[in-house]
């Protein structure tokens, strides 16, 4: 189907759902990479005049990658809820965002309203709002999952606690767990990128931070980020997992890409219920993300890669994980090429997950050959931190050294806590005030002093 516009004298059409959504998309360098983008600001504002009148059953008969060889597009149109999409149903992409913005939306409403959703959908209606907009409705959606603890309540903002080392070595690994956890940092998740995929050296990370958690008593839950088959194979050798962890992507061929499909996913799934970790919940996955990977394995079908990273978070979804994050900056200027188009991107990337009921996390970063800064990324957090944000990244002094990437501090954590008044998952906040890290009161403050057992700690670490 084609869609025409007129804008300024100028007649503009567009050659189906794939063109006006990727020329609809603000402005960013992966879609010029791509070939894909409008050609100017005023073909753009075409595209999205166009994209506003578009209905939202469209999305569910024209499909930007094809039904028949992409299983991700399979997924996606055969787990559609209809009876859920109803109340919207009649809507175009433009009424939809008013009936976003309206008090109808509320949160009850737009929980019941996920599952009809689709990503296309949700993608669509964001290449047509303002900041304002994204914040908005992001903050009404509500996301809720558990595992040790409770992550997406209203109020709170969690942390993944990162202590990556380029060699894995796990005392200047257990300085870092200290040192987050002295700032509040961890209750969504204390997370490693390992240095190395080799069974037997993630099996040994596996066990030294199930050891910290069980020693302190503390009410989260671990995760080395490797492959979802090495995480399979430790579990099949009785590791202690609790997170099972995989990269997503919006294409069957990306996700190939990764060596991975839907099958592998769901063996990753089986494998981390069966062994019944979790204390409150059973929420097992983490899943991340980020624009611009379907491009960069040349596995995006000529779409904008802000609808298919919509498109990776109905893979999320269907694993019922406890927690997934864009990683928005991460790929690089290639994709999204300044501090201006990562906070573009980060807020659409939560705005799209939570539409689409994905407890939605982002790692707020930008490599060091990108056009932003610290600024950049302050700005971000403060926005995603108003938004309602499921959780952010906590990393010694913001740089990451074994990945080599700037992201977000243990200290910008506490900052978007105090300055937003959010408190962490209430289970870790108690553990908090119980172990003497943070005052008791009801403002969030760190108590004076190293409680004692956490003294022994630093100075077995010498």
């Amino acid at each position: 189907m084609r869609y025409s516009q007129s804008v300024g004298g100028h007649s503009y059409t567009f050659e189906g759902l794939r063109e006006v959504m990727a020329k609809a998309s603000p402005a960013r360098s992966g879609d010029y990479l791509a070939g894909v983008a409008a050609g100017d600001d005023e073909e753009r504002v075409a595209a999205q005049m166009a994209l506003a009148d578009v209905p939202l059953k469209t999305f569910l008969e024209d499909h930007v990658v094809p039904y028949e060889s992409d299983e991700v597009t399979r997924l996606i149109i055969d787990e559609h809820d209809a009876a859920a999409f109803q109340p919207v149903s009649h809507l175009t992409v433009g009424a939809f965002r008013d009936w976003l913005l309206s008090d109808v939306a509320s949160e009850t409403a737009l929980s019941a309203l996920a599952p009809g959703l689709t990503p296309e959908m949700a993608a669509a209606v964001s290449k047509i709002s303002r900041i304002q907009d994204l914040v908005l409705v992001s903050q009404k959606c509500r996301v809720v999952t558990k595992f040790r603890n409770t992550i997406g309540l209203k109020g709170r903002l969690s942390t993944r606690l990162q202590p990556n080392h380029p060699t894995d070595d796990p005392t200047g690994i257990a300085a870092s767990i200290v040192d987050g956890l002295m700032y509040g940092n961890g209750d969504a998740v204390i997370g490693i990128n390992p240095a190395t995929d080799s069974i037997s050296a993630v099996t040994t990370l596996i066990e030294m931070l199930d050891e910290i958690i069980q020693r302190y008593r503390i009410p989260t839950q671990s995760c080395i980020l490797t492959h979802v088959t090495t995480s399979i194979e430790a579990i099949n050798r009785r590791a202690p997992v609790d997170l099972v962890f995989q990269s997503v992507a919006g294409t069957e061929a990306a996700n190939k890409s990764f060596g991975i499909d839907l099958k592998v996913l769901q063996e990753g799934y089986d494998a981390a219920q069966s062994l019944k970790r979790g204390t409150v919940g059973d929420n097992a996955m983490y899943f991340e993300t980020g624009q611009g990977s379907a491009l960069s394995a040349n596995a995006h079908h000529n779409v904008d890669q802000q609808t298919l990273e919509a498109r990776a978070y109905a893979v999320a979804r269907k694993f019922k994980p406890l927690l997934v994050n864009t990683v928005v900056g991460f790929i690089g200027p290639e994709y999204l090429y300044d501090g201006k188009q990562i906070i573009r991107a980060g807020l659409e990337d939560h705005f799209c997950g939570k539409l689409l009921g994905v407890p939605m996390g982002c790692d707020i970063c930008y490599t060091n050959h990108a056009e932003a800064d610290q600024n950049d990324m302050d700005v971000l957090l403060t926005l995603l931190g108003v938004a309602g944000i499921t959780f952010i990244m906590g990393i010694p002094g913001s740089d990451d050294i074994m990945l080599n990437y700037q992201t977000t501090s243990f200290h910008d954590a506490l900052y978007a806590r105090k300055v937003l008044g959010s408190k962490p998952a209430p289970e870790f906040e108690e553990w908090l005030h119980g172990s003497g890290i943070f005052a008791r009161g009801d403002e969030l403050k760190l108590s004076d002093g190293l409680p004692p057992p956490f003294q022994k700690a630093l100075a077995h670490l010498g």
